[in-house]
């Protein structure tokens, strides 16, 4: 076990979780795990004409069943050993280990609370035709004891709901690019998720634990949160992003831009980010109106969640030229066929029918933040997010 970083209320460790009694001498208040979902098969697949594997790594291959039975059993054994009686952990799957991690969880003793499902309102698209659309994923939240009451601000949880009580069931976006730019983990979680698990459970100064650290998202939350953080991971490279994360909030401008985008309301106005071609995009703003593929080719409609509270529409060209708009109307859009949107002097290609949104042309508002809306794969792609990200 070697010290890699070392901030105040930030430590890291490179080496086996299974030996964290040797960096932690007491006991945690909480612990996130994010362990290895064994789902990765070594198998490629041919898109647009390159081959493509799809692999994490070597840690996420997949096992049979009695393998990630014991693995599982292992380290929530080891975390066990070091949660205080009250104290309450979190751990994030698939249908892959979830089931595994829970059978695991109940045979050494803890009480499950409550099953989360993460709902990705903007999941990447599932590549494989014979499945129903991968969107979601599941963390547990147990306690130790049955005997002990563990915290849970119920209140706190309801106040970031628009005051109604918190579900199980939360939709919140995949890790955003502001996220990314210390570099990326392949399994990597949105700040949003871990910050809402922290506000949840534990109260300022208290010891979180993660025994798969990977870039540090738990330690960047617990930290921007005022809480303490030990991380562990067998992967140096990825602690270096962590490192570097950490590094960023000693600047107060990061950190508290940070905060904003985090405590975000629910209820915040939702932006249409959508990438045209310059010469449809002229069209565009003469005209006061864009337009979006109404779904697939055999035009059936997704209306992802958020576009209720849409009332923006941001325009840009491969993520450069950026021009932000206020909608006519709020959470409302027209379905224009292809030869509709022909008569009015574009020159659709993709799909026989549209999504239409009518913007005031004349009011350009000023983007305040610096923009990465250029990723390596799916730049084109339209997305919803917060204004809050943008101005």
């Amino acid at each position: 076990m070697t010290p890699y970083s070392q901030f105040d209320n930030f430590s890291t460790y490179c080496g086996d979780s299974i030996e964290l009694r040797k960096v932690i001498n007491g006991f945690v208040d909480m612990v996130f795990a994010d362990p290895p979902y064994f789902l990765s098969k070594g198998k490629t697949m041919c898109i647009n004409g390159q081959y493509k594997k799809f692999d994490k790594g070597d840690w996420d291959q997949e096992k049979p069943l009695d393998e990630i039975n014991k693995f599982n059993y292992k380290w929530i054994e080891t975390c066990r050993n070091v949660l205080k009686p009250e104290g309450t952990i979190w751990v994030s799957g698939t249908f892959h280990n979830i089931f595994s991690v829970a059978t695991c969880l109940q045979q050494l003793g803890f009480k499950i609370l409550n099953i989360i499902v993460w709902q990705k309102s903007d999941p990447r698209p599932t590549l494989s035709t014979q499945f129903f659309s991968f969107t979601a994923e599941y963390i547990i939240w147990a306690r130790k004891s049955a005997s002990h009451p563990h915290f849970f601000d119920c209140k706190k949880m309801e106040e970031i709901n628009d005051g109604k009580r918190m579900p199980d069931v939360w939709q919140i976006p995949i890790v955003r690019p502001w996220e990314m730019k210390c570099g990326q983990h392949p399994t990597q979680k949105p700040l949003k998720l871990l910050y809402r698990i922290i506000l949840a459970s534990t109260r300022p100064g208290e010891l979180i634990l993660d025994p798969f650290a990977g870039s540090c998202t738990t330690g960047v939350a617990a930290n921007l949160l005022g809480r303490r953080f030990i991380g562990i991971d067998k992967e140096s490279e990825y602690l270096q992003i962590g490192h570097k994360r950490r590094e960023e909030l000693d600047h107060p401008v990061i950190a508290e831009r940070m905060k904003k985008l985090l405590q975000a309301s629910p209820t915040e106005p939702m932006v249409m980010v959508n990438h045209a071609r310059k010469s449809t995009k002229k069209i565009m703003l003469e005209k006061g109106m864009c337009y979006l593929r109404a779904g697939d080719s055999k035009g059936s409609l997704l209306v992802k969640p958020g576009f209720e509270r849409l009332q923006y529409v941001l325009l840009h060209t491969n993520g450069e030229d950026c021009h932000l708009y206020k909608l006519k109307s709020r959470g409302t859009f027209q379905i224009w066929t292809k030869d509709t949107l022909v008569q009015h002097g574009f020159n659709p290609m993709n799909a026989p029918y549209y999504i239409v949104l009518h913007f005031d042309s004349t009011k350009e508002i000023k983007i305040s933040k610096e923009l990465d809306l250029k990723a390596k794969r799916y730049s084109y792609v339209a997305k919803i997010m917060p204004i809050s990200e943008l101005i």
